[in-house]
């Protein structure tokens, strides 16, 4: 029910936006949310925004990336600069509700050095 998109190769120190679309009615959001996972690393959770507006980064993001809803198209973004090779991962967006998350299912990020 949740599509990503916006991943693609990048150059160090450019920008890249992702989109994540909610196909369809989903109830009782907690909260919203981006991870990645990197080759041979485990799924980390990059940033958060609950329904209330509140967010929250993992530090080697703060600074560099913003999550925010853009309610007119209906999405979460993430809105990702001064990228870094060490971002390279797949990302995935994720709505939490009190009863289950939710999965999109993922977009590819290159950072090349």
């Amino acid at each position: 029910q949740l599509q990503a998109s916006g991943g693609g190769l990048v150059q160090a120190g450019g920008s890249l936006r992702l989109s994540c679309a909610a196909s369809g009615s989903i109830s009782t959001i907690t909260s919203r949310g981006w991870y990645r996972q990197a080759p041979g690393k485990q799924r980390e959770l990059v940033a958060r925004i609950t329904i209330g507006g509140n967010t929250i980064y993992t530090d080697s993001v703060k600074g560099r990336f913003t999550i925010f809803r853009d309610s007119a198209r209906n999405t979460v973004d993430l809105q990702m600069n001064s990228l870094k090779p060490e971002d390279t991962a797949v990302y995935y967006c994720n709505y939490h509700t009190v009863n289950t998350n939710y999965w999109g299912q993922g977009t590819l990020v290159t950072v090349s050095s």
